[in-house]
């Protein structure tokens, strides 16, 4: 068993990418991060695989200051192969603020890195990763209709940004960071917005295209808009659009948040698994 650590993405990638398109759907989030790092999004980033005998047991990225992301292959070996990873990370100096993976997998590898480092853990996220194949036609409509979001929207989409991550316990980024962000957004035509009455009542994204799936996020109704069904018909709706070019979509839901869970099973998605993000904090010595 051999822990290989990449500087090269494509030489990564070449390892990787076979057993991400295996698991297209449930390691989406995985992917779509390579395809960043390949399109120079990200600087210094962890790329690391265990491997024995030419073939991958586990592989694990991080882009700083995001998680890292941990996939096992070989159930059998997940023990050994984190016991492996936490010995090099820990050898290298190779910082970790959170983790983010399967929940058996997240939870397995903070019991060994306390051990082995003193620190305790917080839960950031607790999600589920659900998958649409197909809208449920027969939903009720919410009145509106939706349009991709243009330059002029701009203000709109970062407030709404922020409050997004307010509202999920986000860790809030630097506004000229969000403007940043809502920039490139905009150049890739990857913001759905919902409008009623002339007004914009609501906003998702689209995010990480693999070759067949793409990735909803950033689904948000400011408070004076919800509980009109706005966020539902406009995620059904703009799902639908795109279905049109992929086979299916994924989307991460708050699992605390049962609302938002029993929208998306109402429009078709489907929960195919569970994740969660934990953090690392210093524990503290009386």
């Amino acid at each position: 068993m051999e822990f290989k650590q990449y500087a090269d993405v494509h030489e990564f990638a070449l390892q990787v990418e076979p057993i991400l398109a295996e698991g297209e759907d449930v390691y989406s989030l995985f992917s779509g991060v390579l395809q960043a790092i390949k399109a120079g999004r990200y600087e210094n980033p962890f790329m690391a695989t265990i491997e024995e005998d030419g073939r991958v047991l586990a592989l694990f990225q991080m882009t700083p200051p995001h998680p890292l992301n941990l996939i096992f292959v070989d159930e059998k070996r997940v023990e050994e192969s984190m016991d492996l990873l936490i010995k090099k990370l820990l050898q290298h100096e190779i910082e970790i603020s959170s983790v983010i993976s399967l929940k058996a997998w997240a939870y397995c590898f903070v019991e060994k890195w306390e051990a082995q480092t003193g620190m305790t853990h917080q839960l950031l996220m607790d999600q589920g990763l659900y998958r649409l194949d197909e809208v449920n036609e027969t939903l009720l409509q919410s009145p509106g209709s939706w349009r991709f979001a243009d330059e002029g929207d701009c203000s709109i989409i970062e407030k709404w940004y922020t409050i997004f991550e307010e509202d999920t316990g986000l860790p809030i980024t630097r506004i000229e960071d969000v403007k940043k962000r809502v920039a490139a957004f905009l150049s890739e035509r990857e913001v759905f917005l919902w409008e009623h009455g002339g007004k914009v009542v609501s906003m998702m994204k689209k995010s990480r295209p693999s070759k067949h799936g793409v990735t909803v996020s950033l689904v948000f109704t400011p408070h004076e808009e919800r509980k009109k069904g706005y966020a539902r018909t406009m995620v059904a709706s703009c799902s639908t659009e795109l279905l049109k070019s992929y086979d299916f979509c994924v989307l991460y839901t708050d699992l605390m948040n049962p609302t938002s869970n029993k929208i998306y099973q109402e429009i078709g998605y489907k929960r195919i698994a569970d994740s969660v993000q934990l953090g690392f904090i210093m524990r503290e010595i009386h």
